[in-house]
């Protein structure tokens, strides 16, 4: 087990990831899917998911991480064809303690609205409230 992953790492067979999803692929890659996020940050929100079971992108083949960015950029084309955004935020959490709450690896394609937040500066800085907001120093 890696040392960013959580003590108690799901089975494949407990896997919310590996067990039937309620709904179909929105795309289809290689090595892994594209589909909605069930539990949206805002609209148009897509997961990229393997299709093997691991739970650490470091540990992802070179072959995975290349489909995974293929589909990443797909997903992306669907979200702006489908709802329009602002802009996007892509991530990965890694870890229990950069909280990744399910030990599968998967990405996340968030577009963002104009509005929806009251100050968007510092993006994924965001993960730690205190150091989101910064000055530039020249």
């Amino acid at each position: 087990m890696s040392s960013t992953t959580a003590p108690a790492e799901l089975s494949r067979d407990d896997c919310r990831f590996c067990r039937p999803y309620p709904s179909p692929a929105a795309i289809q890659g290689e090595y892994c899917v594209a589909r909605w996020d069930r539990h949206p940050a805002n609209p148009g929100h897509m997961l990229v998911i393997p299709d093997r079971h691991f739970a650490d992108y470091f540990d992802a083949t070179e072959a995975e991480r290349h489909d995974i960015w293929e589909v990443v950029q797909q997903a992306r084309d669907l979200i702006v064809k489908e709802h329009n955004p602002d802009g996007f935020n892509v991530g990965i959490n890694v870890g229990h303690y950069a909280g990744q709450s399910i030990m599968h690896l998967h990405v996340h394609i968030i577009p963002r609205y104009k509005g929806d937040v009251e100050n968007p500066k510092g993006g994924v800085r965001g993960v730690i409230p205190q150091r989101q907001k910064y000055t530039l120093i020249p």
